[in-house]
């Protein structure tokens, strides 16, 4: 029996992913604690930790200039750059000026640059929403002055739309064994 119905709402004009299995009764389970953007919201769901992480992937390292270019707080800004170091976004590492006490710069590590796609799509739908004139920013690809965008793509390389998306539990790599969303019956 197929299970695999589209959970589509009377505001997205039919366009939905479509929910596999135990997760097409959407009435029946909840994400919990297990829910993938809950987690990551928990690390960069402030306006500040995003905008750190824009100002490390443009380049700034240092303390004084990731608070001066963010426009916050020493305060803030030490708690959210610590907070993305215990996340494993950001490593502190040791650097000493002359005749300076050591200090610390904040770099990017492999986690940080993988979250690149997703802040790069925040700012592409902000210049498609929030901008008349499409942004005060443009990506180019550096070789070739070529417009980048964020796409989803399947593995296949097809452009994937939102109603052409499924979902389903992962039963395979780090999440074999892994249990479904709690069910309603079960919290």
């Amino acid at each position: 029996m197929d299970l695999t119905i589209a959970a589509k709402s009377q505001y997205s004009g039919g366009m939905a992913m479509k929910l596999e299995g135990p997760l097409a009764d959407r009435s029946a389970w909840e994400t919990g604690e297990r829910c993938s953007i809950s987690r990551a919201m928990r690390i960069v769901g402030t306006r500040s930790a995003m905008l750190l992480l824009r100002e490390a992937y443009y380049g700034t390292t240092r303390f004084d200039d990731f608070a001066q270019r963010v426009g916050i707080t020493e305060a803030v800004a030490s708690a959210r750059l610590k907070e993305l170091v215990e996340a494993g976004l950001l490593a502190k590492s040791p650097y000493r000026e002359p005749g300076q006490r050591t200090r610390y710069e904040y770099v990017l590590t492999d986690m940080g640059r993988d979250l690149l796609p997703a802040v790069l799509a925040l700012m592409q739908w902000g210049d498609k929403y929030l901008h008349d004139d499409g942004g005060p920013l443009q990506l180019v690809e550096d070789t070739t002055s070529a417009p980048v965008r964020v796409q989803i793509r399947s593995e296949d390389g097809n452009e994937v739309g939102l109603d052409d998306l499924r979902v389903r539990i992962n039963r395979s790599g780090k999440q074999a064994g892994a249990e479904p969303p709690v069910s309603r019956a079960e919290s």
